[in-house]
């Protein structure tokens, strides 16, 4: 069966959740303005590149090898990575506007260089990456989606990780963060459906925070309600 498309020729995607939130600030409204479109990792729109011809990574980022985080909320530790790690770019997928406002200024205020940014679903961003062209991927505290009925509406479903799994590197290494017990067993059953394997020798893997982890937002608000965190690190078959 044909898949539907829009007026612009891309497919009718569900999207869940939101685009905007609280009124933004001038300051953020000036970010928006004047660094949104230089920190592009290339033409990702369905209205720029219709053809979804594969982004240029080695022309935007030279010789650097690409990391992505999906979801990056309010930045924190997307900046954090990028500054401890400048020999690695940094690209990052966030349809919350309110949230790449905030990742903005964090860029501006840290001096970071080796960030990009797609302010939109990661499913757009997945059709023109490169094969095999990411080395470490993040999904850090993303949205549990609690009720059942919605959890096909999770990322670690079939609509999303077979077209991570496509752009990721033989070995590279997915990490997942969340507090949520039930994100955990989906996440344990489909990831390694979708082509790989679930590092864990030991209950401290999954109970301590990676090395270079720096505690989000979200992590600490969860911590604050009493819930677990777990990190779970996969790497690609």
């Amino acid at each position: 069966m044909t898949q539907s498309k829009s007026p612009t020729g891309a497919p009718w995607r569900n999207f869940y959740g939101r685009r905007h939130g609280k009124t933004l600030r001038s300051s953020q409204k000036g970010y928006l303005d004047e660094d949104l479109d230089k920190l592009s990792p290339g033409p990702v729109d369905w209205e720029v590149n219709p053809d979804r011809a594969p982004l240029d990574l080695a022309a935007r980022f030279g010789a650097r090898e690409i990391w992505l985080e999906i979801g990056f909320g309010g930045g924190e530790h997307m900046v954090h990575q990028a500054v401890q790690h400048p020999d690695a770019a940094i690209i990052g997928c966030e349809p919350f506007i309110n949230g790449v406002a905030m990742l903005l200024g964090k860029i501006r205020a840290a001096g970071a260089k080796n960030v990009a940014v797609h302010p939109g679903d990661a499913r757009d961003l997945f059709d023109v990456l490169p094969a095999a062209s990411i080395s470490r991927a993040f999904l850090l505290y993303p949205d549990p989606w609690p009720k059942k009925k919605h959890h096909r509406r999770r990322f670690v479903t079939p609509e999303h990780l077979e077209p991570l799994a496509r752009v990721l590197k033989p070995g590279a290494e997915f990490r997942v963060a969340t507090d949520i017990p039930d994100y955990v067993r989906q996440t344990l059953e489909q990831v390694p459906a979708h082509g790989f394997t679930w590092t864990a020798e030991g209950p401290t893997d999954w109970r301590a925070p990676w090395d270079d982890w720096l505690s989000t937002r979200y992590e600490q608000k969860a911590l604050r309600e009493g819930r677990v965190p777990h990190y779970l690190t996969f790497v690609r078959d």
